[in-house]
């Protein structure tokens, strides 16, 4: 088999392949060949776009994949991180990681709710991944993050935690406090890291 490869016909340089070809490449199950592809479809603006939100709803869970990787290329605007968003909440576990990954490269506001209801995925590389962007957005995923805190389910607690932790926001201070006397050891270690980071080493201690 190697040997009928090395005689395959030279393939152009990605740089100079057609709209076409491209997405030839992007489906062609090479992974070297779709990420040649993928960084080179931006080059095609508009139309290159509109193809790839077709690739969205393709059956193939692969296809879908490379077609989030390549829409991460883009640049930000309206349009990509609706289309990231809708890869948010794709069947597929690596789908949603890709998804969530591409939102890190660009944070947006709108993409706060979407995200903060990630933090509970099933899929804990897709909630980490989630917790990563929403640091990202900053200030502004405050709020959603804190309700999570608060009202969340568990696994999402430690990712809302981690996320403000790292935001270091002074509205965090009465729920990370809270949060210092959960039971989860995780919790615990995010919301003291949270403290310290906002300038509060504080010790709290348990009434014996």
């Amino acid at each position: 088999m190697d040997q009928y490869r090395s005689r395959s016909p030279a393939r152009p340089p990605a740089a100079s392949m057609t709209l076409a070809a491209l997405l030839n490449e992007l489906t062609s199950g090479d992974d070297t060949r779709a990420e040649q592809a993928a960084t080179r479809l931006p080059q095609h603006g508009q139309p290159a776009l509109q193809a790839l939100l077709t690739l969205l709803k393709n059956t193939q869970a692969d296809t879908r994949w490379w077609a989030v990787r390549a829409l991460a290329e883009f640049p930000a605007g309206d349009e990509i991180t609706i289309s990231l968003l809708t890869a948010l909440e794709d069947d597929s576990d690596e789908v949603r990681q890709a998804a969530a990954l591409g939102l890190c490269q660009r944070p947006a506001a709108a993409a706060v709710a979407p995200l903060n209801r990630a933090l509970a995925s099933r899929d804990r590389m897709t909630a980490k991944l989630a917790g990563n962007a929403l640091m990202l957005i900053g200030a502004e995923a405050v709020p959603a993050l804190l309700e999570t805190l608060e009202n969340g389910p568990a696994d999402a607690k430690i990712e809302a935690c981690r996320a403000l932790a790292e935001i270091r926001d002074h509205r965090a201070i009465p729920t990370l406090m809270k949060a210092m006397q959960s039971n989860s050891a995780l919790l615990h270690y995010w919301a003291e890291q949270g403290l310290e980071k906002l300038g509060l080493d504080m010790i709290f201690m348990q009434p014996k």
